[in-house]
């Protein structure tokens, strides 16, 4: 006999995370470690629970190592940041990361024209977890700077410290994306949240999938952020929950009060100077903090490296799919040819079902973390029977939407 979701026996328990199974206590007993520097012997030092490295240090093991080999040494400090995001405190501080000041300037005014830019066309930036147009959000700026200014995005982006911290969590052929925060002053911070993949979905959404693709999902991104600027205690630099990673129902439990409570009482709030970086468990539990200073505006880039291995193996024109079962699903369903479980199921084996990745400059995570799904547009307009046409037109300003 099959065990459904909600009956609630063994098996269920065990394969389901639930949100009434989460319990604070839980999440207390992950959290309630100390890091010690025997852990992390590359380390410069711990503050607050985390790891901080030197990388004037990480620099000099480069330049000794044999050039297009991975020495000893840094396949042990790979080794070392990988442990510290899995099971450790879940995030490592690399002081100095940058020591290119000129390639941080140089891209930092690129930003600020692009703000400026979206200031004078009036848009404004959504947040995910924040209220819109609080703060100053650039999507995309991976492609909208290589576009503008190549030159000095390979500058930027050819650090060898961001290519190893991106190796010591995902391995080689990683695809990475970024987008910039700027914290104005008095700018207030962010509920406390885990982050893409299941972190940007409902608390019912995320429920709906099995407890080892909770696991799975952290696996899939690397999350980090280049200061800059400096970042003092004031300006609201990210608060960290060390270890919150580890709580198996996480993605879940973000979201509910007590949990949140939890947070505001035990979190770390470590302050960057400008070149420094943060890289972090994406099941962290983190936050961006309140910018109470009178005229610093905090900004960031908000570096979101994925797996290679985020892939379907073929590749699929799901637009045209759609456009040609929905007349065929639309005369089933009339006909009752099929039942609704089974109109979904047919959706579902062509429609996309998942929201990413989009153009978030036209797809703004306004009113929700995540934009309509092709799989979504597709039932509502069978549900209201829409003509052909408009349901054409929709699967067109869909895929307009989502254009880089």
């Amino acid at each position: 006999m099959l065990t459904s979701q909600t009956d609630g026996g063994p098996a269920a328990s065990a394969f389901w995370l639930r949100p009434e199974d989460c319990k604070v206590e839980d999440l207390a007993r992950c959290v309630d470690r100390q890091t010690l520097p025997a852990d992390y012997p590359l380390a410069a030092k711990i503050e607050g629970q985390v790891p901080v490295y030197d990388c004037e240090r990480v620099r000099a093991l480069l330049a000794a190592g044999t050039p297009g080999a991975t020495s000893p040494a840094i396949a042990a400090l790979l080794a070392e940041w990988g442990r510290a995001l899995l099971d450790g405190p879940g995030l490592v501080v690399l002081h100095q990361a940058s020591d290119d000041m000129d390639a941080i300037d140089a891209l930092t005014r690129e930003f600020q024209a692009i703000i400026e830019e979206q200031h004078a066309s009036g848009k404004a930036g959504g947040d995910h977890f924040a209220k819109p147009g609080a703060n100053d959000r650039i999507w995309n700026v991976q492609q909208k700077v290589c576009l503008r200014a190549p030159r000095a995005f390979a500058r930027y982006y050819g650090n060898p410290i961001l290519g190893l911290i991106c190796r010591a969590w995902l391995g080689p052929a990683y695809q990475m994306t970024a987008q910039v925060n700027v914290v104005n002053p008095g700018g207030a911070a962010q509920s406390p949240h885990r982050d893409f993949h299941l972190g940007f979905m409902s608390l019912q959404s995320a429920a709906a999938f099995p407890a080892h693709v909770h696991r799975m999902s952290a696996a899939l991104t690397l999350q980090g952020a280049m200061a800059h600027c400096d970042m003092p205690v004031e300006t609201g630099p990210t608060l960290y929950l060390p270890y919150s990673q580890t709580y198996p129902a996480g993605f879940l439990a973000y979201h509910l009060p007590a949990f949140r409570n939890y947070f505001e009482a035990n979190k770390v709030q470590l302050p960057l100077k400008k070149g420094d970086a943060v890289f972090f468990n994406p099941a962290l539990f983190h936050a961006a903090g309140h910018n109470r200073s009178r005229d610093v505006h905090r900004i960031a880039n908000l570096i979101q490296v994925s797996s290679a291995f985020g892939r379907a193996m073929e590749t699929l024109d799901r637009k045209a799919m759609c456009g040609a079962l929905y007349p065929a699903l639309l005369a089933m369903r009339a006909e009752d040819e099929l039942t609704e479980a089974q109109l979904r199921d047919a959706v579902a084996a062509c429609a996309e079902g998942y929201a990413f990745p989009s153009n978030l400059d036209r797809d703004q995570p306004i009113g929700g973390m995540a934009p309509r799904t092709q799989q979504e547009l597709m039932l509502e307009a069978l549900a209201g029977a829409w003509p052909e046409q408009r349901f054409h037109d929709a699967l067109d300003d869909k895929a307009w939407r989502q254009l880089g």
